[in-house]
């Protein structure tokens, strides 16, 4: 796959057709894209925990309690019990998968303990679970209509209300949902 097709750095907004209750009205980061597959964290569907949830789990002790009533976000119905930190700056932690020159993500316990001292990444949302995609698979589903895709955006990802994340992402591609088709066409 060559660069130009991959969809890492994309965000996958969900059309407004799309009925599977994991991914309906979603954005979707997508962090890694091969021929092998994809990986992708949802970035607007919060669960009911907190950061201070997530450490408490972990044994890690708050040093800077400013927040710890940070959301955690469902990234996707893969392995839902492990934790994902999707970060700005890149930054130097133990396991991260650099998605751009500054955007990273990490699932090592040492980038939790330093937001916990208040020493973490300036930006940063954390997820459980994340989505995947087998070999073609996402390819399939974006030529069956239930995807628009477009570069990622990490004023959206980090600062735009988590409600406004899904139509934020398609303006930013000039597409108002409200006004799609559910209808597949090929021409």
């Amino acid at each position: 796959m060559t660069e130009v097709e991959s969809l890492s750095n994309h965000f996958l907004i969900a059309m407004p057709n799309l009925a599977d209750p994991n991914f309906s009205k979603t954005v979707t980061l997508i962090c890694e894209h091969s021929r092998e597959g994809a990986m992708g964290l949802t970035i607007n569907r919060q669960t009911d925990l907190s950061l201070k949830d997530i450490l408490a789990q972990l044994d890690i002790e708050a040093a800077d309690p400013s927040h710890l009533a940070d959301s955690v976000y469902l990234g996707g119905p893969v392995q839902y019990n492990r934790g994902f930190v999707l970060h700005e700056p890149l930054g130097q932690w133990e396991s991260t998968l650099p998605i751009t020159d500054t955007l990273g993500l990490s699932t090592s316990r040492d980038i939790l303990a330093a937001i916990a001292e208040g020493n973490g990444p300036e930006h940063y949302l954390i997820t459980l679970g994340y989505a995947g995609w087998g070999p073609g698979q996402l390819e399939r589903e974006m030529s069956e209509n239930a995807w628009l895709s477009g570069p990622a955006d990490n004023q959206i990802i980090f600062e735009t209300a988590v409600e406004q994340r899904w139509r934020a992402a398609a303006e930013k591609l000039g597409v108002d949902l409200s006004k799609l088709s559910d209808q597949i066409g090929h021409a």
